[in-house]
């Protein structure tokens, strides 16, 4: 079989005026129970391809389907997180499009079935997104369970979950015979697409032209790193010659030794951008002289706001479905009718708490919500460092929530779960602290809607956007957060939240803690105890600042580059 890896595929569509954009990610989320994300950048695709079916752009988004989804958590009494792997039905959520695609493989051949999601957009276009499914009966059981767990598996799995997503992906849009104008590759996941580009006769040139790479993560864990070998394995003829000098020149600190996706992408294209302004400013120092463009992240307003407010936007700010900058509009919401919105959310939210814990959070004290993946830069027990002065801050005024999952073989992360539980049980009795299970989209909704502030402690520059923050400012929740990700853009300190500290950018988990303290003792305690005009002055003000911040704004400026690459 020659490597057309359909038997019937008719040679690449050559660009054309009014084509589709190609949106590739290895992850997405578009609802809760659709298990094919891990964390914010699965969240942010599926808020990408929303806003993009609200704005009427003609996306295709392509990504792979994970019967095992990134796995259930469970936590014991002691903190200890472990997970189960129950296969979801894809006819239960997806359509089954009827066709399958067959790809060269470890010296035999691959099928994949393809099922697609159609967003629908608040004008009602549609976004299709297409899933590679690998459980197939002609498939061997390693190739059938390829695709069973996301960021599961070893080095050698991954590599070949890549190639099915690039090189199958890019075959997929060949064989559905959609007309394309460019591609938009969601991390180096997806770097495989390029390389299947040029093996069908696109010249680096139109690589440049057509092609924009988003980058999100500073932190080098977050970075594939394949060995030569297993790539030329997998690739054969498609790994050009000059691969490994593409990385040196793009920046890799490592040299080339191994290959690193991101880098390989980012030698190839000219377009590139990160996930906030000091994002970007954070990946220019990684990709050697490769100009980094900033593009803030946005959240997809209609998803992650709750119906509560949803309910009060639509009677006081009829507008802001179709158009979020509404949001900004936040003055004309009365103290009364905000305080009794957030009232209300909150009153779920305990009762959510109360029914998955067993904790009883109360009424009259701050609720401080921390949720997101359990990644050891994001420090979720920095709160807890000096549990004697945190006794003296909150006692009998603050209560915690947390939830996030670590991922299974992160070890670091797993030790946060159980740091949390095990203070927890030091101030029992005195600092309520409840844990939710099984952080996902609807979790996600819950609390960053029912807290009272979102606490955000990163490792300054390490957090990419942090789109909780968002969400959570959407719903009139107030953020106090470290100066990292989106915050430096959005923060008026004291007005629409807080800042932690003064945008230190070395690790020093003592002063971020005690700052944490100040901030919650001097500032944070003080107006949440005046409440009434006070609290809704800063809830508002939060409201406002979020309408900067929605995948509306995001797509609008993606749409400069996706426009370009007619040029």
């Amino acid at each position: 079989m020659s490597r057309e890896g359909h038997y019937h595929n008719p040679p690449l569509i050559p660009f054309l005026r009014m084509g589709h954009i190609g949106y590739f990610t290895a992850e997405i989320g578009l609802w809760s129970e659709l298990h094919t994300y891990s964390g914010g950048l699965g969240v942010l695709a599926g808020d990408h391809v929303k806003s993009a079916a609200d704005a009427g752009i003609d996306l295709i988004g392509v990504t792979l389907l994970y019967r095992e989804g990134y796995g259930r958590q469970h936590i014991d009494q002691d903190g200890n997180q472990s997970e189960s792997f129950a296969a979801l039905d894809p006819a239960d959520h997806l359509i089954d499009t009827g066709l399958e695609l067959m790809l060269p493989l470890d010296g035999t051949t691959i099928y994949s079935r393809i099922w697609k999601v159609e967003v629908v957009g608040i004008t009602g276009h549609v976004v299709p997104v297409y899933f590679l499914d690998t459980h197939h009966p002609k498939n061997s059981e390693y190739h059938r369970v390829l695709g069973a767990r996301l960021y599961g598996g070893d080095d050698e799995v991954r590599i070949r979950q890549e190639y099915l997503l690039g090189v199958g992906g890019l075959r997929l849009l060949n064989l559905l015979r959609i007309e394309l104008d460019g591609l938009h590759l969601n991390e180096g996941h997806c770097t495989f697409a390029l390389l299947e580009l040029l093996d069908k006769g696109w010249t680096r040139k139109d690589l440049e032209k057509k092609i924009l790479f988003t980058t999100h993560t500073p932190v080098p864990a977050g970075h594939d790193r394949f060995n030569w070998d297993s790539v030329k394995a997998v690739l054969g003829d498609m790994l050009p010659e000059d691969a490994k000098q593409l990385v040196i020149d793009a920046g890799d600190p490592e040299n080339g030794k191994k290959c690193s996706m991101s880098h390989l992408a980012v030698g190839l294209v000219e377009k590139v951008n990160a996930v906030s302004n000091l994002n970007a400013i954070v990946a220019s120092g990684m990709y050697g002289e490769t100009h980094i463009h900033p593009i803030t992240n946005g959240v997809h307003h209609i998803t992650w706001t709750s119906p509560t407010m949803a309910e009060l936007y639509n009677n006081q700010l009829p507008n802001w479905q179709s158009d979020p900058t509404q949001l900004a509009y936040s003055g004309k919401l009365s103290d009364e009718d905000l305080l009794a919105a957030r009232e209300k959310n909150r009153s779920i939210f305990r009762e959510l708490v109360k029914a998955s814990t067993g904790v009883e959070l109360h009424k009259e004290k701050l609720t401080v919500g921390f949720a997101r993946r359990f990644a050891t830069y994001k420090r979720a027990n920095l709160v807890f460092s000096d549990i004697e002065r945190l006794r003296e801050i909150a006692g009998g005024e603050i209560q915690f929530v947390f939830s996030g999952k670590a991922h299974p073989k992160d070890e670091g992360g797993k030790q946060l779960i159980r740091d949390i539980y095990g203070s927890a049980k030091q101030i029992e009795g005195e600092i309520p602290v409840a844990f939710l299970e099984n952080y996902d989209m609807d979790t996600g909704l819950a609390i960053t809607s029912g807290v009272d502030i979102w606490l955000n402690n990163p490792i300054r520059p390490l957090e990419a956007s942090g789109t909780s923050g968002m969400k959570a400012a959407m719903n009139g929740v107030p953020n106090c957060s470290i100066l990292d990700g989106w915050w430096p853009e959005g923060c008026q300190h004291g007005v629409n939240g807080w800042a932690i500290g003064e945008s230190e950018d070395d690790r020093d988990d003592e002063r971020d803690a005690n700052n944490i303290y100040q901030v919650l003792e001097q500032e944070v305690l003080p107006a949440w105890r005046q409440r009434g005009t006070v609290w809704a002055n800063i809830m508002r003000s939060s409201i406002a600042t979020s309408a900067r911040f929605t995948g509306a704004r995001m797509i609008t400026d993606y749409l400069r580059f996706y426009q370009s690459f007619k040029d």
